[in-house]
């Protein structure tokens, strides 16, 4: 992966239909998605229960851009080795999820992943300014983690903005999960942001027999971001 700061949307899969995935993807990224994010929930950590390793290996095939896999899950570190063989290029663990992050990250590195960390609504920018140098991705939640289709947070606008000072120049992803419309995507991408997770908002109105619609959604979430640069 090289790293640049161009807006990157990522379907959440946690949308798609999920008795034919593959296809889903293939679909969604024909349609012009730039990234694939899988979100992995444990129902302990979150209260909802997703995907695991076999899951991820089984669509990897499928995905020709970017694997970018969000753990929501605690305790991360005994399966980082098993998300990265499933081939994930991206593994993303909550801050909130343990004791020792800087840890969590020198593992995800050290199996061959760009490292993620994952800030929920409630949790401010203090704690990462000392792993800055450990991490690719900044996930910032606009929503509490968990479930899919919930309301955007408007306070986070202000967490992006300060955290995009903090990481300067570094080659550092600034991604948004939760609540993204061609509404509230401008407010993130002005404050900084460049990565933005979209489940029901990419899904909407498609379909693998008719996937248009997945390629309108994402380019009025580009559109929309363009507008207000």
């Amino acid at each position: 992966m090289t790293f640049d700061r161009s807006l990157k949307i990522a379907p959440s899969i946690l949308s798609a239909d999920f008795a034919n995935f593959g296809a889903e993807i293939r679909a969604v990224e024909a349609e012009g998605a730039d990234w694939i994010h899988v979100d992995v929930m444990d129902g302990h950590f979150v209260p909802n229960l997703t995907f695991g390793p076999p899951m991820c290996a089984a669509i990897r095939p499928h995905i020709k851009t970017v694997m970018d896999v969000h753990l929501m899950i605690a305790p991360v570190d005994p399966y980082i080795d098993a998300f990265a063989a499933a081939g994930a290029d991206i593994l993303t663990a909550h801050l909130e999820a343990g004791p020792h992050v800087h840890r969590t990250l020198q593992a995800i590195r050290g199996a061959g992943c760009k490292a993620g960390l994952a800030l929920n609504p409630g949790t401010g920018i203090g704690d990462i300014e000392h792993l800055l140098d450990m991490v690719d991705l900044i996930c910032v939640m606009t929503v509490n983690p968990g479930f899919g289709g919930q309301k955007f947070i408007h306070s986070q606008i202000e967490k992006v903005r300060r955290l995009r000072q903090m990481i300067g120049d570094r080659p550092i992803h600034i991604e948004i999960d939760g609540g993204i419309t061609p509404e509230t995507a401008p407010l993130m991408t002005q404050a900084g942001a460049d990565v933005l997770v979209a489940g029901s908002a990419v899904f909407k109105g498609g379909s693998v027999s008719n996937p248009a619609p997945y390629g309108d959604n994402i380019r009025a979430i580009k559109a929309a971001c363009a507008t207000m640069a």
